[in-house]
């Protein structure tokens, strides 16, 4: 039961912290922005949520972790996409210089924290050696996973719910693994998260805020990445499959996008949550893509159980995926072509 105190530290500290971080934002006017994203009217709710967690983790690392080249990576890391993440929430910077914070962030981890994914290990015992191309896949893997879970910060508590139920998935994966190392680092960071929530999840009474949100996005990329790159039974599509939530909804939206004519980094109301929303309102909404991302996290924990049947229940998954995004047209009404292949196998089969 020593894995426990991973989680209560970091929960008292985010619990006692958040109310603080929420006296703080209505001081300082650190205030969510109402915009084409947001579904909220409220004007004084604080957007700066993410400090609390922050404060946690940190607090927390350096009770329980023990410092070496990679644990430093990660703090530096996280850290410059933390405070880039904060300078945002405060002054609004520029797409560029957003991502000039994840750039340096990214460029910490991998060569100061030597965080790399050099092999990728696929099933059927096939193993890719990357070599200088491991460099240019774990920058994208970095970036892409942080704005992935930026993106579906939408509705409240969806950002933070969804990535404790990643962490507590990853949390498991690496005691099967033997990597105490992860566990520990997801843990402390599902007890702030968990605290966190109590504040965040509907109705909200503060925000993650870039700050929190690309944090965790980082975390997650980072840990996900020095805890299964070289397992021979996990996958890169593990850690996939488990932001499969996130993942989807920032492809189906750049592509969403680039369709109709519009900037990559313009908001819009057709993120999943909000195609699910319109239906099934803000709370339920929620639930339903925590219950996603939890069945995503048990298909990648039977697949290390049985390889087989996990391969059957992702093929499964992404056709059930797939099939959604036709039918609520969130890329585009034309874009269809799983239930077109569907619809001309029954026309063939009725002649």
């Amino acid at each position: 039961m020593e894995w426990i105190k991973y989680i209560v530290l970091p929960f008292f500290i985010a619990l006692i912290s958040t109310p603080i971080v929420m006296k703080v934002a209505k001081y300082i006017d650190a205030y969510a922005k109402i915009n084409a994203r947001t579904i909220h009217t409220s004007k004084t709710i604080a957007r700066i949520g993410g400090v609390a967690i922050y404060v946690a983790f940190i607090i927390s690392m350096t009770c329980f972790m023990k410092s070496d080249t990679q644990i430093r990576g990660i703090l530096l890391g996280s850290s410059v996409m933390f405070f880039g993440g904060l300078i945002d929430d405060l002054v609004d910077l520029s797409p560029k210089k957003k991502f000039a914070f994840q750039v340096v962030a990214s460029l910490i981890v991998i060569f100061y924290g030597n965080i790399m994914l050099d092999k990728i290990f696929l099933p059927f015992g096939i193993e890719i050696n990357m070599g200088l191309v491991s460099y240019i896949v774990t920058f994208f893997w970095l970036t892409g996973i942080t704005n992935a879970i930026n993106l579906i910060d939408g509705l409240d508590g969806l950002a933070g719910g969804i990535s404790l139920i990643i962490l507590v998935v990853i949390a498991s994966l690496s005691v099967i693994d033997n990597r105490p190392d992860i566990m520990h680092i997801s843990l402390i960071l599902v007890g702030a998260l968990a605290a966190f929530l109590l504040f965040n999840f509907y109705p909200a009474k503060i925000f993650l805020g870039d700050c929190g949100a690309l944090f965790l996005g980082f975390m997650i990329a980072t840990i996900s990445l020095i805890g299964f790159k070289s397992s021979t039974f996990i996958t890169l599509g593990l850690p996939i499959l488990m932001c499969g939530v996130p993942i989807i909804d920032t492809l189906s939206a750049i592509l969403r996008r680039k369709l109709s004519g519009k900037k990559i980094d313009e908001a819009d109301k057709n993120h999943l949550h909000h195609v699910l929303m319109r239906r099934f309102g803000h709370k339920n909404t929620v639930l339903i893509l925590y219950a996603v991302t939890l069945c995503s996290g048990i298909v990648a924990y039977i697949y290390i159980l049985n390889k087989k049947i996990g391969l059957t229940l992702l093929f499964v998954e992404l056709i059930v995926g797939e099939i959604f995004l036709e039918k609520t047209q969130m890329i585009a009404p034309w874009f269809h072509p799983v239930t077109s292949i569907v619809n001309l196998i029954k026309n063939t089969k009725k002649d």
